[in-house]
């Protein structure tokens, strides 16, 4: 393949990427591109592609990760102002509180596995050259 067809193709890899992970659909992110869906469908076989797609799913995944991690400073300002008032229930807000740093800490959790496993794979790889 030539660099011109190969920088071509990447770039509609991204194409198709982007509108996946912008349309809840195979049908309407075809329709986004004007492309037919035996055509999207037939892109999302291909190794690459799938890599590529798990990849950008991973980032916009990790990009809301941090913000809920963001949000977890204001929910134990919240869990701690709501433990404190004895006046009132506040049973929605605490779960809700709860919740976000329920997610954080599963998230982080997350975050460390795929270090983890990354830290792994390095390892294996430089294994394999020596």
């Amino acid at each position: 393949m030539t660099e011109k067809k190969s920088v071509r193709r990447a770039h509609r890899m991204d194409r198709l990427i982007v509108a996946l992970l912008e349309n809840s659909t195979l049908e309407k992110a075809a329709a986004w591109l004007q492309i037919s869906t035996a055509t999207l469908w037939r892109w999302t076989q291909q190794e690459d592609f799938q890599e590529a797609f798990l990849k950008a799913r991973r980032q916009a995944f990790s990009k809301s990760v941090s913000r809920l991690q963001h949000a977890s400073g204001a929910a134990v300002s919240t869990l701690l102002t709501v433990m404190a008032d004895r006046t009132a229930p506040h049973a929605s807000r605490v779960r809700a509180a709860d919740s976000v740093l329920d997610r954080g800490m599963k998230a982080i959790e997350l975050e460390d596995l795929e270090a983890r496993l990354q830290r792994l794979e390095r390892a294996e790889e430089a294994d394999r050259r020596s």
